[in-house]
């Protein structure tokens, strides 16, 4: 009988390493690279056979008709027809896949023999995860998910786990064991929540490395069961971040996100503390350019452009490998930042109520380079490149991601309302009609009452979404109507915020 699943949460403290500590892990590191880049090279050579079957591509070319068919079917009895075949075909697919051995089973069976040379570092339980992880990486590329799988190259892996605390990485009693290795972990005197979190079940442990100025710094990862404990004032008692009531709605975009709720109205941008490490970024990265240019002229065409077909080994300079170490440590600072600052927005919205609602967003398609060429009114070819480098930056989904995960811990759940047939962005409650607008138009404009009605797009969008039925796919107009005097109070005072805040205002927000 299959377990069930149970609710997890992951706690993050430093292990206490010396020299002789640290060569070890390095040296494990190593192997388990090794070991992944195998077991994933075998998994693929297979997948390469099977590609040339014939039988195969007759099975892809079906799957792809069907799957055009009920992504494009709006008729509920031929969508169940077309439902029953696509499941048939993908379970042939399955079959297809297991006869020549490209599932997780047999790539866990070639990795035993691979790790019996490696048995005094490795054990059988994290060389199964590591072949887990190939198969999850050649499973994306067999079902499209992915483009290309990407092997490991040296110094690339920075995560090791096992698959249970009985036996391989274990934790017991504040010390980390794994093939003899014994590591200790570092808890602060006053941190509480870790010394809670400690109580709950660890299901499994993984060790995690991170490259801080030009050294590694391990640290343990505890996958623990259950919720994470709730943070309480130790000298009142009082629970820190308490959830609030009512509906909040969230229009969220590439940079910036909105949310309405019955107390607050707020337009933000996302991880703001982001932008002046990205200015040095830009600053480095140039600098490396013009490193890397002086020391190979000889991979360089008169025009700048690099040489095709010159195989000649890339020279890289004490210069250039000190600006890329600081590259790297500037890329880690800025994830850690984007993270952090996600999560005290996450925590300040789930104060603003306990029901929330949120556009389903397609990051992916906004990634994408535009397909079609367009000119400009000058006759100028205009760029092809989208919101990629917005995305990378500020990372909405990775916030969406954290704030349902926040909101799970408190017994409910992200409300994805159908973006399609909502259309909050269009939509006026108040005049009840729908009007498309370029994305550079960033007011609702229109009067009510006699009077001139001003309203930012993306709050206005967030309101929208706020009052979004338990269908997810209309709006509960009347309450729209009944509370919009208090929204355009508050949306008011928001704007004049904004206007009041020192630092420089997004374009998008089309505040001036």
């Amino acid at each position: 009988m299959r377990k069930e699943k149970t609710p997890s949460y992951v706690l993050t403290l430093k292990l206490k390493t010396n020299d002789r500590d640290e060569s070890i892990l390095d040296k494990r590191f190593e192997i388990c690279r090794k070991l992944y880049n195998a077991v994933l090279g075998n998994g693929l050579k297979r997948f390469n056979t099977l590609k040339e079957r014939k039988c195969y591509t007759k099975l892809r070319k079906e799957l792809s008709e069907i799957n055009k068919q009920f992504f494009n079917c709006k008729d509920e009895k031929k969508l169940k027809l077309i439902n029953k075949q696509r499941k048939a075909k993908y379970k042939e697919l399955t079959n297809l896949l297991n006869e020549f051995g490209i599932n997780e089973y047999s790539l866990i069976n070639d990795m035993t023999p691979m790790r019996l040379p490696f048995d005094d570092n490795i054990d059988n339980k994290t060389a199964q995860a590591l072949s887990s992880r190939a198969w999850k990486a050649l499973n994306d590329l067999i079902f499209g998910d992915a483009k290309s799988v990407s092997f490991k190259k040296q110094g690339d892996l920075y995560s090791v786990e096992g698959k249970w605390n009985a036996s391989g990485i274990t934790y017991r009693d504040g010390i980390i064991k794994w093939n003899g290795l014994k590591l200790q972990i570092i808890v602060k005197k006053k941190d509480y929540y870790a010394k809670d979190a400690l109580r709950d079940r660890v299901k499994y442990c993984r060790i995690k490395r991170e490259m801080i100025k030009g050294k590694y710094h391990y640290y343990i990862q505890l996958v623990l069961e259950g919720i994470p404990p709730i943070k309480c004032n130790r000298e009142t008692g009082e629970i820190k971040r308490q959830t609030g009531k009512g509906k909040v709605g969230i229009d969220i975009g590439t940079r910036t996100i909105a949310y309405s709720s019955q107390y607050d109205v707020k337009l933000l941008e996302l991880s703001p503390k982001t932008n002046g490490i990205d200015r040095e970024l830009k600053l480095v990265q140039k600098k490396m350019d013009r490193s890397r240019r002086s020391t190979n002229p000889n991979k360089y065409n008169e025009n700048g452009t690099i040489k095709r077909g010159n195989k000649d080994k890339w020279i890289k300079s004490k210069r250039y490998i000190k600006l890329s170490n600081h590259r790297k440590e500037l890329f880690r600072k800025q994830s850690e930042i984007r993270k952090q600052e996600h999560n005290t927005l996450a925590n300040e919205l789930i104060q603003q109520g306990n029901e929330f609602y949120v556009e389903t967003m397609n990051f992916k398609g906004l990634q994408k380079r535009a397909k079609n060429t367009t000119k400009n009114k000058n006759g100028k070819f205009n760029k092809k490149k989208r919101f990629g480098k917005s995305l990378k930056d500020k990372a909405p989904a990775m916030f969406l991601n954290i704030l349902n995960n926040k909101l799970i811990w408190c017994n409910t759940k992200l409300n994805k309302i159908d973006t399609a047939k909502v259309k909050a962005s269009q939509y006026n409650p108040l005049t009840d009609e729908y009007n498309k607008k370029k994305l550079s138009e960033r007011w609702n404009m229109f009067e009510y009452n006699n009077e001139e009605q001003k309203i930012q797009r993306d709050i206005m969008s967030a309101y929208v979404i706020m009052y979004v039925n338990s269908n997810l796919s209309t709006v509960n107009r009347q309450m729209c109507l009944d509370n919009y005097e208090a929204f355009k109070t508050l949306h008011d005072k928001e704007i004049e915020r904004i206007k009041n805040y020192n630092t420089k205002i997004i374009g998008s927000m089309g505040i001036h």
